[in-house]
């Protein structure tokens, strides 16, 4: 949670609260993975002193054989080390353990997470005008992404 309130700009009403988290991680569909400094899964309770401080994660949901992004955060004092796209793979790398074929995600237009996004192999696919409500009552489309594994 500590990642999740430092990551995302409460203008854009993105990041979830710890109830939110809670019910979604109770569903057994939903994953939650999360990367040290080093850019290596922290484990279950392991606490190994700066090896199991939380420096991003994702949170997904699977369905047959598709999976959806529903986070994805990096405490803002570790960007630009690369640890996005280390998540990124290790989350592909987990999905295609479960058999998934294709992966898809939903971002407001004008994110910076979209070059993330790109680099990585998604492609837009969709688009819901409209869609996100900002704080100040303003409208932003939503874009879909999809990416084949």
């Amino acid at each position: 949670m500590t990642v999740m309130e430092a990551a995302f700009d409460p203008a854009y009403g993105e990041a979830w609260n710890r109830r939110q988290v809670n019910d979604a991680l109770a569903m057994p569909s939903t994953h939650a993975l999360v990367l040290n400094a080093n850019g290596e899964p922290i484990e279950g309770s392991s606490h190994n002193g700066r090896d199991s401080i939380p420096a991003g994660f994702v949170l997904t949901r699977f369905a047959a054989d598709e999976e959806e992004l529903l986070l994805i955060a990096v405490a803002p004092e570790m960007r630009g080390r690369g640890l996005g796209e280390k998540l990124m793979q290790h989350f592909f790398d987990m999905a295609k353990s479960r058999g998934v074929n294709r992966i898809f995600l939903e971002m407001r237009r004008g994110n910076p997470a979209v070059h993330l996004y790109r680099k990585v192999g998604f492609e837009p696919i969709g688009q819901r005008p409209n869609y996100y409500r900002l704080s100040n009552g303003e409208r932003i489309d939503a874009i879909t992404f999809g990416r084949s594994l």
